[in-house]
């Protein structure tokens, strides 16, 4: 006689979120985002949901903001962990590493020009096209926000969460702020979203085992604290820049720009960069796509002259993601597991909706006090609103529109 099943337990759908593909297909996707990705990295992470949420379907937004509210957790560059992390789902490891080569490339190799005086950034131009740039951050943040809210806060409880959330990160202000919202926001979930369930749990399945996470952390680690000896015992130059730009990588929690004051005591006490390099480098980094941690390939040119600067400019990027990506592959085997379980998916609707109110408060500063400075800025920034929530453009023709956008400001 067969046994009845377990009421108690809910029912589990195991089969993957997105279909498998290829490296390629990955590789191209990607390719795309890192050419218009403008904004910094909450923007990345509107033009993630939109490519592989909204149009692709490559997992829905419950599992994408399980990744967002993950990465937010670990140390390192959070848009190109979920990046990191999309690529891995949907393709293997191969499509792990065509996802960060193809969204990191297209930064890194404008801002290894500019370090040898390829690019210019002055005059009134190239300031109302960084204007124009800045503005789509407003606008893809503003929809990323418009859509995350009304699937992942579809109640009382969970909108109540998402303000608190707000809340915290005003108050408390900087990556703290942020990590004590997701803390707080899945402890308000155990509470109060145990009945929210919808039956099904959709795993997120990814092709890295619990052995393999467990050497990642133990690299991360050995690393960490292995290299400074290193660099002592060896006394290498390349070993040396390896170290510093790998422990600002590791050490670096809410966020691209938290990097810039690690990478600064790094390259400029020591003489590696000066000071007057080190800031017209972090000029031309805000008016490129991509991730801004592509800074330290920059810093890695502007340390020698060809052909070493390439050879440096190449250590120092792979240095700086590489901390936050062995961290994601030891943690992610875990996590999917923990994840399906009653509690945890009750804690994840929680943080979810903090995600939603982490992204509300980004929106609001530094995306608008920063950038929406006068009526014309507000109006460009609307436009672009409408242009994607309402006549469904595409991103990087927004992209373009509104780099032309903030030029024509200039000269009204």
């Amino acid at each position: 006689m067969t046994a009845p099943p377990d009421s108690s337990l809910p029912d589990r759908t195991e089969t993957p979120a997105v279909q498998r593909g290829s490296a390629g297909e990955v590789f191209g996707a990607f390719l795309k985002l890192g050419l218009t990705s403008f904004g910094g990295p909450i923007a990345h992470l509107g033009y993630f949901r939109e490519a592989f949420v909204v149009r692709r379907r490559w997992l829905d937004d419950q599992g994408y903001a399980d990744l967002v509210a993950l990465c937010q957790f670990l140390p390192g560059p959070a848009s190109s962990q979920v990046g990191f992390a999309l690529g891995l789902m949907r393709a293997g490891p191969l499509g792990a590493a065509a996802a960060w080569t193809a969204f990191t490339l297209p930064s890194a190799l404008l801002l290894i020009l500019f370090a040898y005086g390829a690019a210019s950034l002055t005059g009134p131009t190239a300031a109302g096209l960084l204007q124009g740039l800045k503005l789509v951050a407003v606008a893809v943040v503003a929809q990323a926000l418009w859509g995350m809210a009304r699937s992942l806060c579809p109640d009382r409880r969970r909108a109540t969460i998402a303000l608190a959330a707000v809340a915290v990160v005003v108050f408390a202000g900087g990556a703290p702020g942020q990590v004590g919202a997701i803390v707080l926001g899945g402890l308000a979930g155990l509470l109060l979203c145990r009945d929210s369930a919808d039956g099904t749990t959709r795993l997120l399945v990814f092709s890295v085992g619990k052995r393999i996470g467990l050497l990642c952390l133990a690299a991360f680690f050995l690393l960490l604290f292995g290299l400074p000896l290193l660099v002592l015992a060896a006394n290498a130059s390349g070993l040396a820049v390896f170290d510093g730009f790998y422990r600002a990588g590791a050490l670096v929690f809410g966020g691209g720009h938290v990097v810039l004051p690690l990478l600064q005591a790094e390259v400029v006490p020591s003489g590696w960069v000066s000071e007057g390099a080190f800031l017209a480098g972090y000029g031309a980094a805000q008016a490129v796509p991509g991730p801004l941690f592509t800074f330290a390939a920059y810093l890695g040119a502007a340390m020698a002259p060809l052909p070493g600067g390439l050879v440096t400019a190449a250590i120092a990027l792979v240095a700086v993601f590489l901390p936050g990506f062995l961290l994601l592959l030891g943690v992610l085997p875990f996590w999917d597991a923990l994840r399906a379980r009653p509690a945890a998916q009750a804690a994840l609707r929680g943080t979810n909706a903090a995600v939603v109110g982490i992204l509300g408060a980004a929106l609001y500063d530094p995306i608008w006090t920063g950038t929406v400075l006068t009526p014309a800025d507000f109006a460009l920034a609307l436009a672009g609103f409408v242009l994607l929530v309402v006549w469904k453009v595409p991103s990087w023709a927004v992209v373009i529109a509104m780099a032309l956008g903030g030029v024509g400001l200039t000269f009204t």
